[in-house]
């Protein structure tokens, strides 16, 4: 009985452990379902965000060279030309805007310093030795100092005139070709569907597969000439308020340099 008894125990024993065992390789397999589910899973959101990509899987890059030679190049091409003209006269204004930008305030102090304790030739050394349109003005002034402060005034307006005409110099060619554009990708508009009605006096019926071909490269045309002037009008609005500062500024700093100059004068 005693014999029975242990073996039964023993069949028990194994039996759960045994149980066990396979609990523990399911939840083992759930484990790593689960863990391959949610890899997957983050794959999938990464290739859907992806930039780069678009719903199709082709690279953006290669979606915009198809639809460029779909819209034709006859007419995409002057487009992309303006565009490449405008952002190139774009980046040399907003370059040379950049370095124009002078701190007045610290300019002002370092003049009236320099008139204080050497003259006007120490002045004159301070603004040559200083970058910008307004230094320029103030050195244009300082020369004709011994000419009396009316004269002085009379040179900072007219020297301000000549640098603002510099700053603006371009902005003409910008503005040609922010209204070029849309102007050229009307005009592959109109020769588009011109040859979608010749596709359909040549079948003698109005059928979408004779006109689709017309439409498609009017709309490409007008789609590309917009977002030219779009990305070239943002720019030249940027260049235009970057000027406007720039010259109140300069006006700004050319009425206290005459103010000191009156100062230095009376001394």
């Amino acid at each position: 009985m005693i014999l029975s008894v242990a073996a039964m125990f023993s069949f028990v024993t194994v039996n759960s452990f045994a149980q066990d065992s396979v609990a523990d390789s399911i939840v083992a397999d759930s484990v790593v379902a689960d863990t391959v589910a949610v890899a997957t899973a983050a794959v999938a959101i990464e290739d859907a965000v992806n930039p780069e990509v678009d719903v199709e899987g082709q690279p953006l890059h290669q979606i915009i060279k198809q639809k460029f030679l779909e819209g034709g190049a006859a007419w995409m091409a002057p487009v992309l030309l303006c565009l490449v003209l405008g952002l190139a006269i774009i980046i040399e204004r907003v370059i040379y805007l950049n370095l124009a930008t002078t701190n007045t305030t610290k300019l002002l102090a370092s003049v009236e310093a320099a008139l204080a304790s050497g003259g006007i030739v120490a002045a004159q050394e301070i603004c040559r030795n200083t970058r910008g349109p307004v230094a320029s003005i103030f050195y244009q002034g300082l020369e004709r100092y011994d000419e009396g402060i009316d004269v002085v005034e009379k040179t900072v307006v007219s020297y301000g005139s000549v640098q603002m005409g510099q700053m603006e110099s371009g902005l003409s060619w910008i503005g040609l070709f922010i209204s070029l554009a849309p102007m050229l990708g009307f005009m592959g508009t109109v020769v588009g569907m011109i040859e979608a009605f010749d596709s359909i006096q040549a079948m003698g019926d109005v059928s979408p597969v004779a006109v689709a071909g017309g439409i498609k490269v009017a709309l490409l045309t007008t789609l590309a000439g917009l977002l030219a002037a779009v990305v070239l009008q943002l720019f030249y609005n940027y260049i235009v308020s970057k000027i406007d500062g720039l010259v109140i500024s300069m006006e700004d700093a050319s009425i206290s340099l005459v103010d000191i100059l009156t100062k230095y004068g009376k001394k």
